[in-house]
């Protein structure tokens, strides 16, 4: 908790009303980013606090924070498969763990410890080879055994006699949960204290082009002059940088989630299994947070389904058979916006002065701190730095691919 919200407690005080203003459209902006969600506001945010860039327009189509920002299960960590994956996630991690005191804004970062449980002898193998590599990368990330799983959660059924039988799992304790509208709220707020406009009901419906080079944005209220436009509108990023004239490597599916009834706090950790694809974690209101696998199809829908639901309460009820009578409160979609090799494209594109910040599949409300950041450098300087090279959008015609996929706890 923050100094100033404490001070504002004890002498009775209202914070400000508004977190951020309304303002009129400009002709002309520096820079314009697609998508305010926490990895474009945070790139605002950073242009202008490390770049002096102020002169900034960040675009909704709807309210901040009403896409995948507002729609994930906010887990944050960085037990990830590769060595370039485990850096940059473990950059973004070190971000949030100080984000509270940077944004003036209470996160609810609970680092409660993340334990991905391996059902199988294959299972077992990836966990010892994540945990290697994470040690590598300077990461606190271990394997360990049905004892100790049932220390970190008793509800856990670690007996021989499920279908599903816990042979060991991946712990990783800095892993966590944490509000994503704080973090997205925080961005905002900030960013809009030094000059950046956040124009939210703001539909993009085009981008000039002249030249192989971004010479506007047209929206729904009118047309903007700029050299620089940021693409970080997750799903939606095909549609976006078609109009530029670019083609990505990213499909768009569905990923479903739900939350139960509030219950009395039992679940001390995050729990995950690759092969039922499914986590779960307990929220501070007591709501266990669960989710499944991406749709197996192409989608735009927000809706959920009775499929997920079913399969979802097996698997959750095979892991945890004391959770049979609690009832689902409701349920949602959000839009993953897979690559190939299930790691981001991040940087230049062959159409200059147009950026992207995509492909985040499961992983983008993980990584928004750092990609903001890292993305915020790249556009001030004009230079990849060296942390996101690995994530450029040339990696596949180069066939050197950045596989995270077997670190994907709900990948199909």
């Amino acid at each position: 908790m923050s100094i100033k919200l404490v001070r504002q407690a004890l002498r009775g005080e209202r914070p400000l009303a508004r977190m951020w203003h309304v303002h009129e459209l400009k002709d002309r902006y520096d820079a314009v980013i697609i998508g305010g969600g926490a990895h474009g506001l945070c790139c605002a945010y950073y242009l202008a606090v490390e770049h002096g860039i102020t002169n900034v327009a960040v675009l909704e189509k709807r309210y901040i924070g009403s896409g995948g920002s507002g729609r994930n299960t906010a887990i944050v960590r960085s037990n990830y498969l590769t060595p370039e994956g485990v850096r940059f996630y473990d950059a973004s991690l070190k971000l949030y763990e100080r984000m509270a005191a940077e944004l003036d804004i209470n996160v609810m970062l609970s680092q409660r410890g993340h334990m991905t449980l391996a059902h199988n002898d294959g299972s077992l193998r990836t966990m010892r080879r994540r945990a290697e590599v994470n040690r590598l990368q300077g990461v606190e990330s271990r394997v360990i055994f049905p004892d100790e799983i049932k220390q970190h959660c008793p509800v856990l059924d670690v007996s021989d006699h499920p279908r599903y039988p816990i042979l060991g799992a991946l712990y990783h304790p800095r892993g966590g949960i944490m509000r994503h509208d704080a973090v997205v709220w925080g961005y905002a707020h900030q960013a809009d204290a030094r000059g950046v406009h956040i124009h939210q009901m703001t539909e993009v419906t085009g981008i000039t082009v002249a030249g192989r080079k971004v010479t506007g944005v047209e929206t729904n209220r009118g047309h903007i002059k700029t050299d620089t436009v940021l693409n970080a509108t997750a799903g939606w990023c095909s549609i976006i940088s078609a109009m530029a004239g670019l083609k990505l490597p990213v499909t768009t599916s569905p990923l479903q989630a739900c939350v139960s009834e509030p219950l009395k706090p039992f679940l001390d950790v995050v729990i995950v299994s690759g092969s039922l694809h499914i986590y779960v974690s307990q929220s501070d209101r007591g709501e266990l947070v669960m989710g499944a696998s991406v749709d197996p199809f192409p989608s735009y829908s927000f809706r959920g389904s009775l499929d997920f639901a079913e399969s979802l309460a097996g698997h959750i009820i095979e892991l945890m058979p004391g959770l049979q009578r609690v009832r689902m409160m409701r349920q949602w979609a959000g839009l993953c916006d897979m690559t190939p090799d299930y790691s981001p494209i991040m940087g230049f594109t062959p159409v200059e002065g147009f950026f992207v910040d995509v492909g985040w599949g499961t992983y983008g409300f993980k990584a928004s701190a750092i990609a903001g950041k890292m993305l915020a450098e790249c556009i001030a300087t004009q230079r990849t730095p060296d942390l996101i090279a690995p994530f450029r959008l040339s990696r596949f015609g180069e066939f050197d691919l950045v596989g995270e996929a077997g670190a994907a706890s709900v990948g199909n």
